[in-house]
């Protein structure tokens, strides 16, 4: 028998250094794949990080502009050319003016111009006064009304250089030089009157202040001490008066404001939480808030990685990857996702999808659905908001189907699973309310439906690509089943009808994610109301007023939606006082929305909002709407 003596210590080792070869085996066999992936583009593409000395930036923070671009937009900014010829007028052709008419009242005496000869003395001061006209006028080119021979600068000039000349003035010249220099008497007093010195003291301090092009200098000054490729964590100093020693140094006066003008473009940089934009107004409207959340969901899919390192490159490329154009598709056609990169398929088994990493996503989406819910109420939530909510469900395994919104123009009269599945998360939240009932949905119906198209799927070997019962829901509904054209808007009709069934990714944010926005939900359907209000108000006189009529549908179906979510009291309570914010508005207002209001409280009473005189309000219409009329 042969018999070996094995050093256990050494034989450990031996297979750790065997794995550690195998592991990096593998990690070259990665890396010669995604090479040779990525070589075919490599002539047309940079694949590789700029560098950067900078530290990564907050992940909770994010910022609509950078500070280098806060500060190109700002070099951008030309003169005003209208404030500065009026500067012009204030400061050169004013003085000038008052210089030139003391020089002609000099020859009235106690009568009229002219009255008196002038002498020697007078002639050659006028000289002067023309000669520093010819350098001024070459000088100072903004203003040209001192040229104009029939103003009273061009009839005080064109007369001294008649009589400098030595030819007399004629009868209609004298005339109009005397009715010129009583004039201005008349209106701003003698040079020297107190009444004239006030006036031109209020001037002087006019003409003083700085221009918003020369403070917007100085803020671009102060810009470019910051670092340029990211955000400003505090935009306060950026935007203060112009301090002392900014005066001494620039020659502007000591406690200028900056105005608001260029206040506003500087608070674009700032680098806070979404929140705190949004509270701040940095945050108008729900499609620079999408513009915003690739940030944020990019810092929450990089928690996933546990290296520092790795975890700072996966969220660069999340938010790069996002900056992409985007295309409409056919055919439901997608986009790639960011985890179908080869790069980022190179790194996935870095990844740790644990428990804690679907809570960190789950929490960024109730923050985020709360936050576009109650910032901008009555707006369409846009589609690459609905594609960022979409990652952070499917990272929090929430179980929550969005839908985006469909372009009318290549609608191919088909919808995806989801869409099916979004309409019955609404019915488990909305069956039996307001909502079912203005919009007339049988959402039993819509759950059985939604229950059979998923048995049909388990027993396929494929997934589905389309949700055919769906689609003949949506087009019954629209009235547009047995269409034999096509159109936009017959298309658009369809669409309307799946937004209302699915509400939109409303009572997906609410049944699945458990969004609760802290404003309430009778808050949230005043406002949505104020925007139908809004909007309806524009389409006095408007004469193509079918998209701000699409537009007042939308905010009106959130603010059914809000009002479904109230307890009865408070929704009946609300329901009442609707007629209120009809009276802040012009009349028309309230006679357009009649109707209904009309549908909507005989649909909380229980009966049909298309009864009588009631509506439903809808927004596409292949007829004219009569919300127009």
């Amino acid at each position: 028998m042969l018999v070996v003596d094995v050093d256990p210590v050494g034989a450990q080792a031996a297979r750790a250094r065997l794995a550690r070869l195998a592991d990096a085996r593998r990690e070259n066999a990665r890396r010669v794949g995604l090479v040779e992936i990525l070589e075919p583009w490599a002539d047309r593409l940079r694949f590789l990080p700029r560098p950067s000395d900078l530290p990564a930036p907050d992940v909770q923070a994010v910022h609509r502009r950078t500070v280098g671009e806060v500060g190109a937009s700002l070099s951008a900014r030309p003169l005003n050319s209208a404030v500065e010829t009026q500067r012009e007028a204030l400061t050169v052709w004013q003085p000038f003016g008052d210089e030139l008419l003391t020089h002609w009242l000099e020859t009235a005496g106690t009568g009229r111009v002219l009255d008196h000869i002038p002498d020697d003395t007078w002639q050659e001061r006028g000289e002067l006064l023309l000669r520093r006209y010819r350098n001024l006028a070459a000088a100072h080119t903004r203003c040209t009304k001192h040229r104009d021979p029939k103003e009273n600068l061009g009839i005080l000039r064109g007369a001294l250089e008649e009589t400098v000349a030595g030819r007399p003035l004629d009868a209609r010249r004298l005339g109009l030089l005397r009715h010129a220099v009583e004039s201005m008497v008349r209106r701003r007093g003698r040079p020297g009157s107190g009444q004239h010195s006030e006036l031109r003291a209020r001037q002087a301090a006019q003409a003083a202040l700085p221009s918003h092009h020369t403070l917007a200098q100085l803020v671009l000054r102060r810009l470019s001490g910051l670092p340029q490729q990211t955000g400003a964590a505090d935009v306060a100093p950026l935007v203060s008066d112009v301090s002392p020693r900014e005066a001494a140094e620039t020659g502007l006066p000591a406690g200028a404001v900056i105005p608001v003008a260029v206040r506003r473009v500087v608070e674009a940089a700032l680098s806070a939480p979404i929140s705190t934009l949004v509270e701040r107004g940095v945050v108008p409207s729900a499609e620079v808030l999408a513009e915003l959340v690739p940030q944020l969901v990019a810092a929450a899919d990089s928690q996933a990685y546990q290296d520092p390192s790795l975890r700072t490159l996966m969220a660069a490329n999340y938010r790069a990857f996002r900056n992409r154009r985007s295309l409409l598709l056919l055919d439901l056609a997608r986009q790639v996702r960011t985890e179908e990169l080869p790069w980022v398929g190179a790194v996935a088994e870095y990844r740790a999808d644990d428990h804690g990493q679907e809570e960190v996503a789950h929490t960024a989406l109730r923050q985020l659905g709360e936050l576009a819910v109650q910032a901008i109420p009555g707006t369409l939530l846009p589609n690459p908001l609905v594609r960022e909510l979409g990652v952070l469900a499917r990272q929090a395994d929430a179980g929550a189907p969005f839908v985006e919104e469909l372009a009318s123009d290549i609608f191919m009269g088909t919808f995806t699973p989801k869409f099916l599945a979004a309409a019955r998360v609404a019915a488990e939240l909305l069956g039996g309310t307001l909502y079912e009932r203005y919009y007339g949905i049988d959402y039993a119906a819509v759950r059985n439906l939604a229950i059979t198209e998923a048995s049909e799927s388990l027993r396929r070997t494929h997934r589905a690509r389309t949700s055919p019962g769906f689609a003949k829901l949506c087009a019954a509904r629209s009235g547009e089943s047995d269409a034999q054209t096509w159109s936009i808007a017959a298309n658009g009709k369809v669409i309307e009808q799946a937004q209302i069934l699915t509400t939109h990714n409303l009572a997906t944010l609410v049944g699945r994610v458990g969004i609760s926005p802290a404003p309430g939900w009778a808050d949230l359907a005043r406002r949505c109301f104020t925007t139908v209000c809004l909007t309806t108000a524009r389409t006095q006189g408007n004469p193509r007023p079918l998209s701000l009529i699409k537009d007042a549908a939308y905010a009106w179906r959130q603010m059914v939606f809000h009002l479904s979510l109230c307890g009865p009291e408070e929704q009946a309570r609300l329901i009442a006082r609707l007629d209120e914010e009809t009276a802040r508005h012009p009349a028309h207002v309230a006679v357009r929305l009649a109707p209904a209001l009309t549908g909507l409280r005989q649909a909380a009473a229980g009966g049909s909002p298309e009864a009588g005189g009631g509506r439903r309000l809808l927004g596409w219409t292949t007829e004219a709407h009569w919300l127009a009329r």
